[in-house]
């Protein structure tokens, strides 16, 4: 089963996810503080990080920058109710998920679940559908592997920014908007919220594009959403 790392100063949050996530049969590991954070993180290699921003040491935004460095572990980031920018900085950065505080427990879990899924569909297509690899100009997309070149040159992608880059390169000039996206990527309800949409077509867009100001793959349809565009090389 999945090893999880939960970061944060408040010990009974750590206690109860623990407890909640132990009971659905994961591995659980907590951390107090951002340095023992990363040290958990290097020694013991989580398969999901659950992490608060405001944290004694070091705090979340630190840790999440640090992690993203070398790694693109699946990080869902704790924050204060109603602090809009402490969200869209934590997804800039390279969360792939929020909560707000309080949470609920049960909600965390399927979060958790609902990350480790869309892994899993990966892993299970790479083994029976093997769906083709696509290639727009200098971008390569390898979905059995969920691997991206651009030049060459592999980039380094979230789990939620390689599915949505997929479900968009896949269906090349159709517009979805951003609650399409929300409910097909996220599986869970953000309450209108689209914040994290946007945030992360910035960060594909930073990563995939010539020029990211101007973008050649990913457009904005003003009002709507966002489509792919290009010409798939045969």
């Amino acid at each position: 089963m999945a090893k999880i790392l939960v970061v944060d100063d408040e010990k009974n949050i750590l206690d109860v996810s623990k407890r909640y996530l132990e009971r659905d049969g994961y591995t659980v590991l907590t951390a107090e503080d951002g340095i023992e954070a990363l040290r958990k993180w290097r020694t013991e290699q989580p398969d999901l990080i659950v992490l608060d921003l405001m944290m004694p040491e070091k705090d979340g935004w630190k840790v999440c920058e640090e992690i993203r460095m070398d790694d693109d572990v699946p990080i869902i980031m704790l924050t204060a109710r109603g602090e809009e920018m402490d969200r869209i900085l934590g997804l800039t950065i390279g969360a792939d998920d929020y909560m707000t505080k309080p949470f609920s427990p049960k909600e965390l879990v399927l979060r958790i679940k609902s990350i480790f899924h869309r892994m899993k569909i990966g892993e299970n297509r790479s083994q029976s559908d093997n769906p083709k690899s696509l290639m727009y100009g200098s971008l390569q997309i390898e979905p059995s592997k969920r691997l991206v070149l651009v030049n060459g040159e592999e980039i380094n992608l979230t789990v939620k920014e390689f599915e949505l880059l997929w479900m968009l390169s896949s269906h090349p000039n159709q517009v979805f908007s951003r609650t399409q996206i929300l409910n097909k990527i996220w599986e869970i309800d953000f309450y209108g919220d689209t914040t994290t949409v946007t945030v992360h077509i910035r960060r594909i867009r930073e990563k995939i594009e010539p020029k990211p100001s101007e973008p050649t793959y990913i457009k904005t349809v003003w009002g709507i959403g966002y489509k792919f565009e290009g010409t798939e090389k045969q």
